[in-house]
Formats: structure tokens, C-alpha cells, sequence
């Protein structure tokens, strides 16, 4: 495989950059206290960052998983708290497996479940509705709440199915939730939702499931896919957050002087500013490989469960920036700390390393 961008893919590469660079600009270079509100996505829905996945019939560019980790990989970058990785695994998850109608603006992703690794199937289920309700027939009928027969009081959905589970780790909420059950993959409007903390501050929810009417998008192979999608984009985030702490470490102790010496000069930091160069090749070849093999239909379980694996042990290498850079690195007013935490969030959503080793093991 050829590891170089295309023309397409180096435009995007840029526009990403800009578009956060301006919007850290307009920050002041800080991350705010609170996110989810419309400044936080507003200037990438106009540059059309949010729907690059999104078919062209939907209004998107129609790129696909290589894309998806391009704009990603930026996000990580500067540390960016942005809902970008929810709404781009999402709209490529529909793009891959939805009809046109269902084929919608930006939505959340509900994969994960407590006391389970994200590549396990899920435990949430999905019960039709008897006899199923369509869209028409809501309309003639006038309701806004009509039972199935032998439920009464379930909310009408054109779906006619109802789910019952619960989802963690459901990064910037949105109305509109993608859901994985056991009997396939699902869309559902504004349920209810817990909220979560998270180290970087973004918005995240526990979604509770029990029986809210849903859509169902595709069978029980399309829930794999969209596995597959999320951990390649963590992965992709988590290498640009990599990439960019150990940009600003390098910049640090070069220019950090110990005894009247740069750091870099001493064999002891060249040595462990090397070990973070290696974990961030580690896992750029590792995550490129993989979606790469998602865009052209290959077989990528192994490759991605590598990229997860690096990723997760990104964590490490983001404790030897903080001790090459000593005190500065807990500074709140340094940018470091913003890398730390999002290494921290995106090994959180992935499971640690052990679910990752466990998840290896199985596909040896």
C-alpha cells in the first residue's frame, strides 16, 4: 500500500488544519469550560467538515474511512474538543448501510456497553413492534402515541422497533443516535440520556434504553462495521494527539536549557523522546493500514486491533512528554496538558489495554 495522501486527501489535510487553527484562534488557544453548544462544530459545518462522509446525495463530499482519519488525525493534533469523530463515524455508517432517508445530518454513536470491550457483540436487543407502524399510517391515524398491540403506551416510530440496553461513553449527544443491538444497527430520536465526566471535559452521556421506539438501519453485519469505523477514527485521533505532543516536546528541549545545556543534548532525553517517536510510527502504520483496508473492502480486524493497541499505550508516551517537560507540562495556561487529557479519553473509550491484548490474542 502507498502510505502518501492524494491530491483530495492532502486539500482536506489543509483544510482541516486551518479551519482549527482559526477556531483555537478565536479561543484564545484555550479549550472552554463547557462544549456541545453550536460554536463548537459551527465553523467545520461551514467549511464542510462535518458531512465529508456523507454521500453526495445528502449534501456530503461522499469520502470515506482514509478521509474520515485525514480530518481526524488534525483534530488530535491541537487537541481539539470538537464532535467530530462521532458525527463522521456516523454519517459514514449510514452512508455504508442506510437508505437516503435515512442517510441524515450529523448524529451520535452508541456503541459501547458497561462491563463489555467494544469488540464484543453487543447485549443491547430490539423488539419489533406488532403489527409495525409505518409512517403513513401514524399520519392517517393522527397520533402521536399509539401502542403496539399488547404494549400499550409505546411511542409510535416509523421503525416499529423498541430497544432496550444501556450505552456508555456517548461523546457529544446528539437528537439523533446510532445504536448497535444484537439484531442489527438502529436509529433513534432524543433518548434519555445520564451525563458522563470525561478528562477532556467534552459532553458525554449514558444512553438508557428500555423499550424506545428506534428505525432499523441494517442487519447484525452492519454492527460490526460500525465497530470497525469507531475504532478506526479513535485511533486516527489519538495518532494526531501523539503527533502533536511530541511536536511540542521536541520544541521544548530544544530550546530548554539545564545546566547550561538544551535538553536535547542530553543522551538521557534523546533516548526517551526517541521512545515517543517510535510509539507514534507505531501507530501511524498501524492506523493507516487500517483504513485503508476499510476503503477498499479488505479484511482490517487485525490492523485495527494494532491501531487500538498503540493508541492505548499512546497514554505512556504521553507521561514521558510530562516528565521531559517538568513542572510546565501541568501548567493549565501550557497547551500539554489538553494532549494528556484527550490520550486519556480516547484510551477510555477504546477499554485499556488489556481489552485490547485480549481482543489481539482472539484474532491470533
Amino acid at each position: 500500500m502507498d502510505f502518501d495522501l492524494d491530491e483530495t486527501q492532502q486539500d482536506l489535510r489543509k483544510l482541516a488544519a486551518e479551519v482549527l487553527a482559526r477556531d483555537g484562534e478565536a479561543r484564545g488557544g484555550e479549550v472552554p469550560a463547557t462544549h456541545g453548544g453550536a460554536r463548537d462544530g459551527e465553523r467545520l459545518r461551514q467549511a464542510g467538515l462535518m458531512s465529508v462522509c456523507a454521500p453526495e446525495e445528502a449534501g456530503g463530499a461522499g469520502l470515506g474511512p482514509v478521509e474520515l482519519a485525514v480530518v481526524l488525525r488534525e483534530v488530535g493534533a491541537r487537541a481539539a474538543s470538537v464532535p467530530l469523530l462521532p458525527t463522521l463515524v456516523g454519517t459514514l455508517t449510514l452512508a455504508r448501510h442506510g437508505t437516503p432517508e435515512q442517510q441524515r445530518g450529523e448524529v451520535a454513536v452508541a456503541i459501547r456497553e458497561p462491563g463489555a470491550a467494544l469488540a464484543d457483540p453487543p447485549r443491547t436487543t430490539a423488539r419489533l413492534l406488532d403489527p409495525p407502524r409505518t409512517t403513513e399510517r401514524l399520519l392517517d391515524a393522527g397520533a402521536a402515541t399509539v401502542g403496539s398491540q399488547g404494549a400499550p403506551g409505546e411511542t409510535a416510530h416509523p421503525g416499529g422497533w423498541a430497544l432496550s440496553g444501556r450505552k456508555v461513553g456517548v461523546v457529544h449527544p446528539a437528537p439523533a443516535v446510532l445504536v448497535t443491538a444484537a439484531e442489527g444497527l438502529f436509529l433513534t430520536e432524543s433518548p434519555p440520556t445520564t451525563p458522563e465526566y470525561t478528562s477532556t471535559g467534552e459532553p458525554a452521556a449514558t444512553v438508557v434504553l428500555d423499550g424506545t421506539p428506534a428505525e432499523r438501519i441494517a442487519g447484525p453485519e452492519a454492527v460490526a462495521d460500525a465497530g470497525r469505523l469507531f475504532m478506526a477514527a479513535v485511533a486516527a485521533q489519538a495518532s494526531g494527539v501523539l503527533a502533536g505532543a511530541l511536536e511540542l516536546t521536541t520544541g521544548h528541549i530544544r530550546t530548554r536549557k539545564q545546566f547550561g545545556r538544551a535538553l536535547a543534548e542530553f543522551q538521557a532525553v534523546t533516548v526517551q523522546i526517541a521512545d515517543v517517536y517510535i510509539a507514534a510510527r507505531a501507530l501511524d502504520v498501524a492506523m493507516w493500514s487500517a483504513v485503508w483496508r476499510l476503503g477498499e473492502g479488505l479484511p482490517a480486524d487485525r490492523d485495527l486491533a494494532l491501531a487500538a493497541y498503540h493508541a492505548v499505550q499512546g497514554v505512556q508516551a504521553l507521561h514521558t512528554c510530562q516528565h521531559l517537560h517538568g513542572g510546565l507540562g501541568l501548567d493549565v495556561t501550557y497547551p500539554l496538558h489538553r494532549y494528556f487529557a484527550q490520550a486519556k479519553h480516547l484510551s477510555h473509550l477504546l477499554g485499556g489495554t488489556d481489552a485490547q491484548l485480549d481482543l489481539i490474542g482472539a484474532l491470533l
